[in-house]
């Protein structure tokens, strides 16, 4: 009935059947006393209605036992939450998790990124959530975990998967129009194929393809960059990345329109410097900056990348 896939399942799933059963318990029970009163206090039974005086004892009661179930069921959801937010232990793994429209990114302290979350088995993990746009929330089922990642606030939680196997996670916010699409999963591997994997620079690390066009497409996928803007020339939120480079587009820039080439320059700049230059006919401050989360020689590969495009 309880699940372990994480160490804090048993709680979570402990208060859920304690309010569950309380819940049940009152409706079948109210329903029976509502039924039995229909059929005792009916007028056929009863044509002259009868004064009922009060009852003190009675009034005590009803008030004590529902007062003792909503502690009890305050305690369980308490000792359920708590774990999530308590002081990780000292040898957790710190893996600092982005949310952006619409993607989640998991980036390692051997500055390995993935867009999906491995960990170790029954090796405790911490994430420091952060949100670069808008409200998210990154919601694993199967380990009864959910929390809101907010813009400008530092969230962190820990816990341990303790089975094998791959687990959905998916964003429980709604956070615009591809909010559907915002889902990944997180691997619990067995302790010697995470280590194997984490120091596997081949395995997902994005900058280890042959040469830049599919590193830079390789980097474009892993940074979400695809749920914006299209290859194909379809239009999207932002603007396509197809045949792009090389023309002249009209943006905005602090309320006057003016004429730029894309080049090298113009690809960098809207990377690190987004709502600078805004494209005409596009909506600012959607796109937030990748600062700091690229390197200079991921900015290249991306450039190839969409030079590739014409």
């Amino acid at each position: 009935m309880f699940s372990n896939l994480s160490n804090l399942a048993k709680g979570v799933d402990t208060a859920f059947l304690v309010i569950l059963s309380v819940s049940l318990f009152f409706l079948i029970g109210l329903t029976l006393v509502l039924i039995y009163f229909i059929y005792r206090y009916n007028k056929k039974r009863n044509p002259v209605a009868a004064q009922i005086e009060g009852n003190d004892k009675l009034e005590i009661v009803w008030t004590v036992i529902p007062l003792l179930l909503v502690l009890a069921m305050f305690w369980f959801g308490w000792t359920g939450w708590k774990p999530l937010y308590s002081d990780p232990p000292e040898d957790a793994i710190p893996i600092k998790t982005i949310a952006r429209m619409w993607k989640f990114n998991f980036l390692y302290e051997n500055s390995k990124r993935s867009d999906t979350l491995y960990i170790p088995q029954g090796k405790p993990v911490v994430l420091d959530l952060e949100a670069v746009d808008v409200i998210h929330s990154f919601y694993i089922p199967a380990f009864r975990i959910k929390q809101d990642m907010i813009p400008g606030k530092k969230i962190r939680i820990w816990f341990i998967g303790n089975s094998p196997g791959k687990y959905d996670i998916f964003c429980a916010e709604y956070c615009g129009l591809q909010h559907s699409s915002m889902y990944t999963a997180v691997k619990v591997l067995p302790q010697p194929e995470f280590d194997n994997w984490y120091i596997d620079t081949t395995a997902v690390d994005i900058t280890a393809a042959p040469s830049p066009v599919p590193a830079g497409e390789t980097i474009v996928r892993s940074l979400g960059c695809i749920a914006c803007h299209s290859a194909n020339g379809t239009p999207m939120t932002g603007p396509t990345f197809k045949g792009v480079f090389g023309h002249e587009v009209t943006v905005v820039t602090a309320g006057n329109e003016r004429t730029l080439a894309v080049d090298e320059a113009y690809i960098k700049k809207s990377i690190l410097e987004p709502n600078t230059d805004i494209v005409k006919g596009f909506n600012s401050n959607l796109m937030q900056t990748y600062k700091g989360q690229v390197s200079d020689e991921e900015l290249e590969d991306i450039v190839e990348y969409i030079k590739s495009l014409n």
